[in-house]
């Protein structure tokens, strides 16, 4: 085999450029498939985008003999079924993140992909865009001297909706949880990637504006198993918008944002230093990339159901009180 082709289950906002159009991009890749539950916006989405078929039932399209890979990207409360789905036809997975509602669905879906021999793979596509690898580089390389902390800043004035048309990233019963869960997961794998897994977790998790179910505050305590500790507050009712990443070193520190496109900030006592990076067209295809490569035996992907799972446990961990409140 040479090509990977691809089905895609799910095919609303996400992939009309962050993710679809990097299947077909990518070097030995091929976007064969679509489905969406509403027939006529699949089609629409097939048609717009060159892609041959189109369905509108997922098990239809993981059945297809034609499909070799499914990416799904539907929101997270049917990323496990459609994962278990995939994995018993013996297809590999690539899904979008967070990789589910839960630890206890992320191990499910880790658990069949490995019975049934198909990898699985997860959508923190941070893992392979070049912002995120020179800060990664800066702090592991001993630019900054010692890692000493790592603080996590993120903040959105709040999200008003009526209650009955709640976008379903503010439902926890769809998302897992609310914005937290939807942005802050891109932080917390990246820094599990830079920095190597968390070990200990402490936090708060509340609603303070009441707009919505879903937690709009979360403040942490971490310690990851080298010894690094970070703390971190992400609020989703302040006044101001902010989104900063800072590793603070024994001589110097590199600041960074989780999704704006500022360059990568280095500073240290003999001055400072930027290293502006810009996100390809389609920000998930150098991850998309890799999956591929992988697929085909020529590479290896650095986002796996593993390294995920790690980080929906850090988010569990950090909501549990919440949720049972």
């Amino acid at each position: 085999m040479n090509t990977i082709r691809w089905g895609i289950i799910g095919c609303g906002n996400v992939t009309e450029v962050k993710s679809g159009p990097g299947f077909q991009k990518a070097q030995g890749s091929q976007l064969v498939a679509v489905m969406r539950r509403n027939a006529a916006l699949a089609q629409d989405y097939a048609l717009r985008h060159g892609v041959p078929k189109w369905y509108d039932d997922a098990q239809a399209l993981i059945d297809d003999p034609e499909v070799d890979a499914v990416y799904i990207a539907t929101p997270p409360d049917s990323h496990c079924v459609y994962t278990l789905a995939a994995s018993r036809a013996g297809k590999p997975v690539y899904v979008e993140k967070p990789m589910a509602l839960n630890t206890r669905e992320c191990q499910e879906m880790i658990a069949a992909c490995r019975s049934a021999g198909v990898p699985l793979f997860v959508a923190y596509y941070r893992r392979a865009l070049p912002r995120f690898l020179k800060a990664k580089e800066l702090v592991n390389s001993g630019a900054i001297g010692e890692l000493r902390f790592v603080e996590i800043l993120f903040a959105q004035p709040v999200q008003i909706h009526p209650p009955d048309q709640l976008p379903w990233r503010l439902r926890p019963e769809i998302a897992g949880g609310g914005l937290f869960v939807d942005l802050a997961s891109h932080t917390l794998d990246f820094l599990d990637f830079a920095l190597g897994p968390v070990s200990r977790v402490r936090g708060f998790a509340r609603n303070q504006a009441g707009a919505y179910p879903a937690e709009d505050i979360v403040s942490a305590a971490f310690e990851f198993k080298n010894g690094v500790q970070a703390v971190g507050t992400w609020c989703f009712s302040s006044f101001e918008a902010a989104d900063r990443i800072t590793f603070v070193g024994s001589g110097g520190k590199v600041t960074l944002s989780t999704f704006g496109t500022d360059p990568v900030q280095l500073e240290t006592l003999s001055g400072g230093q930027l290293f502006d990076l810009p996100n390809p067209p389609h920000i998930q295809q150098l991850l998309i990339q890799q999956v591929v490569n992988e697929l085909l035996g020529v590479g290896n992907c650095v986002s796996t159901g593993e390294s995920a799972l790690r980080t929906t446990w850090v988010m569990d961990q950090l909501l549990s009180e919440h949720t049972l409140s």
